[in-house]
């Protein structure tokens, strides 16, 4: 697939990261890989040479706040990888690049602009046998200055209570049993709510769908076409929303990213929640067709 079939660069194929390796693995600030993921274990494994492993739970989230990182602690994280402002950021990690995707949101809320997820993730590069290694690299720190929040790409429950009155789209990315309220969340995830269901009139669009069986991205045709029958065309606000915020990443980065539909928010707090908020609106069952 040609990167043209998107509206941006922002997603890099495989052979562009092998072929910059060299670049990559630099103590030369310009290029850094990162791997994200809720813990390292797998990138202590094996990692793409060069990358750096960043734990998605303890040093991208403040679990106290269940809130994003504090900007200046995020600084100071980037900076001591050799990751300055304008670096360019590739980030890559299990899942289909789950947590990944996640990262490049808040980098993205953050102000850092040239940030890159890298199509298929870590499974497709290690299926297509591309080359590994488990040495950890070290950068020469640098600094780094936050130049965000850019408010616009991320909700706030009050942004969803505006979007119901107002007629907002909603993506609802999870299963459909976590949708329907037949389950609150999947299996053995401690972090959840006391209710189940759904936001009333989101459409349950699942987060895989927008990748192939290998986890690459698809085509903007198929993109256009996947949303286009929930109604969504880039002409309307979309809100996505899973349970904690990183499947949801991934259809906000199809919609705003990919597609280029520059009113679409991702509303980390999700499901977790709205979910155990007193008296709100939820609704259970299946979608409307």
């Amino acid at each position: 697939m040609s990167q043209a079939d998107h509206s941006t660069d922002v997603l890099v194929s495989p052979d562009w990261v092998a072929d910059r390796l060299d670049e990559f693995q630099s103590d030369d600030p310009d290029y850094r890989l990162v791997e994200v993921d809720v813990d390292t274990a797998a990138y202590d494994e094996a990692h793409l040479p060069g990358a750096v492993g960043f734990n998605w739970k303890t040093q991208l989230r403040d679990q106290t706040r269940r809130d994003l990182r504090d900007p200046d602690e995020l600084a100071a994280l980037l900076g001591a990888h050799g990751i300055e402002n304008d670096t360019t950021v590739v980030l890559y990690g299990d899942n289909a690049n789950w947590f990944a995707a996640y990262a490049y949101w808040q980098l993205q809320y953050q102000g850092h602009d040239d940030v890159r997820l890298l199509d298929g993730g870590r499974e497709y590069w290690l299926e297509h046998e591309y080359p590994t290694t488990d040495e950890v690299p070290e950068y020469t720190a640098v600094e780094y200055d936050v130049g965000g929040p850019r408010e616009t790409i991320r909700a706030y429950r009050e942004d969803v209570e505006l979007g119901l009155e107002r007629g907002c789209s909603f993506v609802d990315v999870r299963s459909p049993e976590e949708y329907t309220g037949e389950v609150v969340a999947p299996p053995d995830m401690t972090e959840t709510a006391r209710r189940g269901g759904h936001i009333p009139g989101a459409k349950n669009i699942s987060w895989a769908d927008v990748t192939d069986d290998e986890g690459l991205f698809k085509s903007r045709e198929e993109l256009e076409g996947l949303y286009a029958e929930a109604g969504i065309t880039g002409e309307e606000s979309t809100i996505t929303y899973c349970r904690i915020g990183e499947r949801a990443s991934v259809a906000w980065f199809a919609l705003h990213e990919l597609l280029g539909y520059e009113d679409t928010m991702n509303y980390d707090g999700s499901w977790t929640e709205w979910g155990n908020l007193v008296n709100a609106p939820i609704a259970t069952g299946e979608q409307a067709e």
